[in-house]
């Protein structure tokens, strides 16, 4: 059993490894637990239990399942465990959710209950940002804006243009390290658009897109396919990049591919959510 002290000292690490964990609270019990009300445990997002403690196997499934819920639609829950008779007498199953309270049943002898509150905790998303052109520039100020940790392949000449950076890679091979969501934008706009559209089509991406025409774009991806990359990877290039609001200058397009962007991580966030709730 981990220390209050131990589950604080551990929450740096995940927070510079980048990796997604939810924390669990107990806030309540009725009768016998072995857990009491401020009971604390950090869970990956695989449900394996990192540090803490928050009672026995009976309560460990419901809340590790909670998390893994949590973390994958990123919305907190409230998790009560009870004894399946009092469930019976609510009239409530195992799994059923009221007035925002997921039920899970306690099977150990103690027939005792306890609320657990799970919050999950993201790591920023990050938007890596190929390229030192105006709409670059502007991209990069923009996200910084709507909460993305922004990290910039660009030469190293141009790197000082993006002093905000959370991150500057000189040239175009970004290092990836952790799991976190990552939205790639290619907006070399003719300087080294090749070699950029390689490195950034080598790691696994949320999205990936080409400020550039659709003519150009498909002449870039027939020259990697015949490189080697393979053609079902190249086609989830998107290009040109961005909603079509009828933008024409950097600020614009930055805007539109922002708007592409958020609306495709809060389309899939509602997907998750309905997915964990059908």
């Amino acid at each position: 059993m981990n220390s209050e002290a131990d589950l604080l000292d551990l929450v740096p690490e995940l927070k510079a490894s980048g990796e997604a964990y939810a924390l669990a609270t107990v806030v309540r019990t009725v009768s016998a637990t072995a857990a009491k009300p401020g009971a604390k445990a950090l869970i990956g997002a695989d449900g394996t239990i990192l540090s803490g403690w928050i009672g026995g196997g009976c309560a460990r499934s419901a809340v590790s399942k909670a998390a893994k819920e949590a973390i994958d639609d990123g919305k907190a829950r409230l998790v009560s465990i009870q004894p399946e008779d009092l469930l019976d007498d609510s009239g409530l199953s195992a799994g059923d959710e009221r007035d925002g309270v997921l039920f899970a049943r306690n099977m150990c002898p103690s027939k005792g209950t306890m609320d657990v509150f799970v919050e999950p905790v993201l790591p920023k998303p990050e938007l890596i940002i190929f390229g030192a052109s105006p709409v670059a520039i502007a991209l990069a100020d923009l996200g910084k804006r709507f909460d993305f940790s922004c990290v910039v392949c660009a030469p190293a000449a141009d790197q000082s243009r993006f002093p905000e950076a959370d991150r500057r890679i000189e040239g175009f091979e970004p290092v990836i390290t952790d799991r976190r969501q990552r939205y790639v934008v290619v907006a070399t706009q003719g300087q080294g658009d090749l070699a950029a559209l390689r490195a950034s089509l080598r790691f696994t991406s949320e999205f990936i897109a080409f400020v550039g025409s659709h003519l150009k774009a498909n002449s870039l991806r027939e020259q990697l396919v015949a490189e080697g990359i393979p053609s079902a990877r190249a086609e989830t290039l998107r290009a040109p990049a961005g909603l079509n609001i009828g933008a024409i200058t950097p600020d614009e397009i930055a805007l539109s591919i922002l708007a592409e962007i958020v609306g495709l991580r809060r389309t899939k966030g509602r997907s998750a959510a309905a997915k964990s709730t059908a």
